[in-house]
């Protein structure tokens, strides 16, 4: 099963505010500085407005919470550091069906068909099987190490993801 590009980020988000304000090794102490959303696309590298969509929504969950204001910034509450993965990654991609078998052209085997009901078991299974880890697991060593290590970017992404061609390009 493929996560959409919308979940990918929000793990990616969670992980990275689980470790903020630890330092990279534990003779260093560290100046806890709130996480911007800004600041976090440019770590992740990924366009600041899905980021922005993503806190959003994180947000509305209760995973993380945002401080807007001078002082403001983004930190993982504790709801988010326990949280299971799969039910994380269940909530941020929605209740939709794997394939859409009622479109503008309906799947004439909607009606009598055995492969919808599998799809639906198999997302099921993926997920319940994410639930045997929790935020606080994947950050373990050697991730938090790494996640610490991420520096913003010399050149921030776009607002838009530039890396796949226009289609006026390709005419």
């Amino acid at each position: 099963m493929q996560l959409t590009r919308f979940t990918d980020i929000g793990l990616r988000v969670v992980m990275r505010l689980a470790v903020a304000g630890e330092s990279p090794s534990a003779t260093t102490p560290m100046t806890a500085t709130p996480l911007t959303t800004r600041a976090l696309a440019n770590e992740l590298a990924v366009p600041y407005t899905h980021v922005a969509k993503v806190v959003g929504r994180l947000s509305e969950m209760g995973v993380v919470h945002a401080r807007r204001g001078r002082s403001g910034g983004l930190a993982i509450t504790e709801l988010g550091r326990d949280a299971q993965v799969g039910w994380l990654a269940r909530s941020l991609e929605g209740e939709d069906e794997v394939i859409d078998c009622e479109g503008p052209q309906p799947c004439p085997l909607r009606h009598a068909c055995r492969l919808r009901g599998a799809l639906a078991r198999a997302r099921n299974a993926f997920f319940a099987s994410l639930d045997d880890e929790t935020v606080a697991d994947l950050v373990r060593e050697p991730t938090a190490g790494v996640l610490l290590s991420l520096t913003a970017r010399p050149e921030s992404l776009p607002d838009n993801d530039s890396r796949s061609p226009s289609p006026a390009r390709n005419a």
